[in-house]
């Protein structure tokens, strides 16, 4: 039977200054759908995955939008609430050069924030589901998500969902209001089957610092030792030359072996923002398709070099279009 997956998090509008413009320095901005599990909900639909998304957004036409942009890309929103309040929003300056990418965020108060963990029926939500997966950018965004998104894995966890948690922290959401990041992600690591973390991610979590050349390999024993059910970590490593010019490999790793997938060199990058959730959406599809951990790694990696190519938040490329590049196709014109 076909896996179904559900993806918990909070939907955005992503307002992007153009044309690698200062923000604002014109009186425009480029407006996409965002939203870390929202784009893995997206890239695996395009996959042919059966995906559908909980969560909540604005009672308004920013909602309303969002939702429609999901559905227009096989995403199943009929869990999504709509509530009255505002659209959580990110403002996006493309760098260039030796100029950083700048991200501002705009989330306090959203309709997803303020709404309260008691208000997700997970037993409802999760009724059909094989796969739930969460990120750590929805208990940074305060007490009540955090709750949201615990009851959510231990729900999961309780009802035999592999559940997936993909580490993403966000320092200055966490800071805005002194949320207990060690602690509340620690929550979500130990109801976790598979995450996407590296050695920063589980630093964080259990407290001590991993340094050298083997500090993902270190970090992620570390991790199956303090978690029973986590069976496999998984992370990119990016070199940076400039903001156009990246070099991306992958590695997974499981409680007895070690998968590496060998850098891809990326000229003249379009987007990088949801990459990682392109790589975590590919290695899940390689996973919910029965392949092995090397395959599935290796089309984890070409989904997530395959966003750098596309402008906005999702990777909305099927299967074979991946595929192509795990087989090293030429670039010529597909006619």
């Amino acid at each position: 039977m076909p896996k179904r997956v559900l993806c918990f998090g909070e939907l955005l509008l992503r307002l992007g200054a153009p044309h690698r413009e200062l923000l604002l320095q014109s009186p425009q901005l480029a407006v996409h759908v965002g939203g870390a599990e929202a784009n893995v909900a997206v890239a695996l639909a395009a996959f042919g995955h059966a995906t559908a998304v909980a969560g909540t957004v604005a009672d308004n036409a920013l909602g309303r939008h969002a939702a429609g942009e999901l559905r227009r890309h096989g995403v199943d929103t009929s869990r999504l609430v709509h509530a009255p309040g505002r659209m959580g929003l990110y403002f996006l300056e493309t760098g260039a050069l030796q100029r950083p990418s700048e991200v501002l965020y705009d989330r306090a108060d959203s309709a997803f924030a303020r709404a309260r963990a008691a208000s997700y029926d997970w037993p409802a939500l999760l009724d059909g589901i094989d796969l739930l997966h969460l990120s750590g950018v929805t208990p940074a965004l305060g007490a009540e998500s955090a709750q949201a998104a615990i009851d959510a894995a231990r729900c999961a966890r309780e009802r035999g969902v592999t559940v997936v948690f993909d580490g993403n922290y966000r320092g200055k959401l966490w800071q805005a209001w002194n949320g207990d990041a060690p602690a509340l992600l620690g929550e979500l690591f130990a109801c976790a089957n598979v995450a996407f973390a590296d050695h920063r991610d589980i630093a964080i979590v259990l407290g001590r610092a991993f340094d050298g050349d083997d500090a993902d390999r270190r970090a992620a024993d570390a991790a199956f030792a303090a978690f029973s059910g986590l069976h496999a970590v998984a992370s990119t490593r990016r070199t940076q030359h400039s903001v156009d010019r990246h070099e991306l490999s992958a590695q997974l790793f499981t409680r007895d072996a070690r998968f590496h997938a060998p850098a891809v060199t990326l000229e003249a990058i379009v987007d990088r923002i949801g990459g990682g959730d392109a790589f975590a959406a590919g290695v899940l599809h390689g996973r919910l398709s029965g392949w092995n951990d090397a395959d599935s790694l290796a089309f984890g990696l070409a989904a997530g070099c395959l966003k750098h190519s596309v402008p906005g938040d999702f990777l909305a490329l099927d299967a074979a279009r991946v595929q192509a590049l795990v087989g090293e196709a030429r670039y010529d014109v597909r006619r």
